[in-house]
């Protein structure tokens, strides 16, 4: 007779391979991409490196899943903050500024995972990540225009232009650390007003969403 796992084995597994990605993402997080070793992985989740072989046969494997799962974390709290709000303009001032908040909030973690010079194989991912968050924001974009609420434009070329320049703005190497008390509300506010001022929302009514928003 066939082996069948339990529910608790399952749960188990299920957990320790959580562990292991929570622990790679601190070191990311921490620093950078380059620190996701297998062997650093290991020792911040308490566990054998034998373990991590087994859930992530490589290193690239393991960014991988890496990748993912903060791809899924920012993209559902972008998909919630827009999905509460009352319109499509809301919703498009909701989901940029979301993301604008968490990525200054955890910035050398989405510049690991989004922009930090890495291997070529791992390049897919993150640009698999990238294409969601663009895609997201594409979304809303388009839900604006079909209301009329922004002039006709393509979307395809304006959400990745407004993506592209969050990271500049926000968490690339040219953009300032904000250190000084509500400098980063700030920030995220003018990078969110200047999105959408980009996109043609009329400046008094951009002024007035950025205003409403509820940052994370």
């Amino acid at each position: 007779m066939p082996y069948r796992r339990t529910e608790n084995v399952v749960r188990r597994l299920a957990e320790r391979e959580l562990a292991i990605v929570a622990a790679a993402t601190a070191l990311a997080a921490e620093s950078g991409m380059g620190a996701v070793q297998i062997t650093a992985v290991a020792e911040r989740a308490q566990i054998a490196a034998g373990t991590v072989y087994r859930y992530f046969p490589s290193k690239a494997d393991l960014v991988v899943a890496l990748v993912a799962a903060v791809a899924a974390r920012e993209l559902a709290a972008m998909r919630t903050a827009a999905d509460a709000a009352p319109g499509p303009l809301s919703a498009l001032a909701a989901a940029i500024a979301t993301f604008a908040a968490r990525a200054l909030q955890e910035r050398n973690l989405v510049w690991a995972v989004t922009a930090e010079p890495v291997d070529a194989e791992l390049n897919a991912a993150r640009l698999d990540f990238r294409q969601a968050l663009a895609g997201e924001l594409e979304q809303r974009i388009r839900t604006a225009i079909a209301g009329r609420h922004l002039p006709g434009q393509d979307a395809r070329v304006a959400a990745p232009a407004v993506l592209g320049a969050l990271a500049e703005g926000l968490i690339g190497p040219l953009a300032p650390v904000q250190e000084a008390p509500g400098a980063a509300r700030a920030a995220v506010q003018t990078m969110t007003l200047f999105s959408l001022r980009a996109l043609g929302v009329v400046d008094a009514r951009a002024i007035g969403l950025v205003a409403q928003v509820a940052l994370p």
